[in-house]
């Protein structure tokens, strides 16, 4: 397979539209068709990116056969079952995460994707970042020996700015139990990505919610948390999030605590190296991170979208494999899925004690 693989698009807010840019920039892929259930988005879309406007996924698998590589990136709840549509007509899928808002939702696709012999890919971006690989090939060299203790901090800006329906939203499911799941899911999926990815799974999870800020404009019970688990490898963990922030983000960053060294990375979305000292070691210069994704009134993380779609063609050539596989998404939202059952558990309680 040498020649460029066709994408086509389904959903056409913010992140679609950061999917279809790229796809149309790069050389390796071409743009084909884009889709969303919003009809009013069709002139501006055309105009945009030159290629036809479906106003449903159904009619954009029958119109194009050519479109090896379905990008799905609607409201979270919807990820499943618009996955399960493009491998029944025998695409590849690409997933924004969260890969779903279940696991079960999860075991379906990942079911379906063997049946019907095709590849989900499940966009965690942040891996692509410098400090991210660095880190990773870190603790693949065990350079830090055991790990005692790793802190992580997702501090965010989402306020009405960010949950009020605009011309991309006009369906409003920002703040939905269904469509959006939670702020675990949308904003902070990623670092519980990168915690799995470097550290494992974890287990004996404790936590404790609130809803500062959100109880107007959202259905969740927590816009903030604080969770303590251990990780089955060994080592004690503690994951801290709040999208109640003011005006903007704070920071992201992840401090981890070894045996044999101590390092934190930093910044707003983990992508500087703030403290490094590991014995024996001496740190490398890192390329700079790429910029985060600019949406007008908040950020989000990095900017590495373009090295996701890179990858899937070069799977697809057999010249490399995936990044973030299905089963990694899945893990992904089954930690959260886990994290999430203990807010649960602590809103029994509490009505328990009324």
């Amino acid at each position: 397979m040498n020649k460029r693989p066709g994408f086509a698009v389904i959903g056409m807010g913010y992140m679609g539209r950061r999917h279809a840019q790229i796809i149309s920039a790069m050389d390796e892929t071409q743009l084909v068709a884009v889709a969303d259930t919003d009809p009013s988005l069709q002139p501006e879309l055309t105009k945009t990116f030159g290629v036809p406007f479906y106003a449903s996924a159904g009619e954009l698998l029958e119109a194009h056969p050519e479109a090896e590589v379905i990008c799905i990136a609607t409201p979270n709840g919807s990820h499943a079952a618009l996955a399960l549509q493009a491998l029944d007509a025998g695409r590849h899928v690409v997933i924004e995460k969260p890969m779903a808002l279940t696991k079960a939702d999860c075991e379906q696709v990942i079911h379906r994707s063997l049946q019907v012999g095709r590849h989900v890919f499940c966009v965690m971006q942040n891996r692509y970042s410098p400090p991210a690989r660095w880190l990773k090939q870190l603790m693949d060299e065990n350079r830090l020996g055991r790990i005692f203790l790793v802190q992580i901090n997702c501090f965010w800006n989402r306020d009405d700015r960010y949950y009020r329906p605009g011309r991309r939203s006009p369906k409003d499911w920002k703040g939905t139990r269904l469509q959006d799941g939670g702020p675990l899911f949308t904003q902070f999926s990623h670092f519980v990505d990168m915690m799995f990815w470097l550290f494992g799974d974890i287990e004996h999870i404790r936590g404790r919610f609130e809803n500062f800020a959100h109880r107007h404009s959202t259905e969740f019970a927590d816009d903030t948390g604080l969770v303590t688990f251990r990780f089955r490898r060994g080592g004690m963990g503690c994951f801290s999030y709040s999208t109640a922030v003011w005006d903007r983000n704070l920071e992201s960053s992840i401090t981890i605590i070894g045996e044999k060294g101590s390092l934190r990375v930093g910044g707003q979305y983990m992508e500087r190296v703030e403290y490094c000292h590991i014995r024996d070691y001496v740190m490398p210069e890192l390329p700079p991170a790429n910029p985060p994704n600019d949406y007008g009134d908040y950020k989000g993380s990095a900017a590495n979208h373009q090295y996701v779609f890179r990858n899937v063609v070069e799977t697809l050539r057999g010249q490399s494999t995936m990044t973030t596989n299905a089963l990694e998404g899945m893990k992904v939202v089954e930690i959260i899925e886990r994290i999430y059952r203990q807010l649960s558990v602590g809103v029994a309680v509490s009505a328990a004690t009324e």
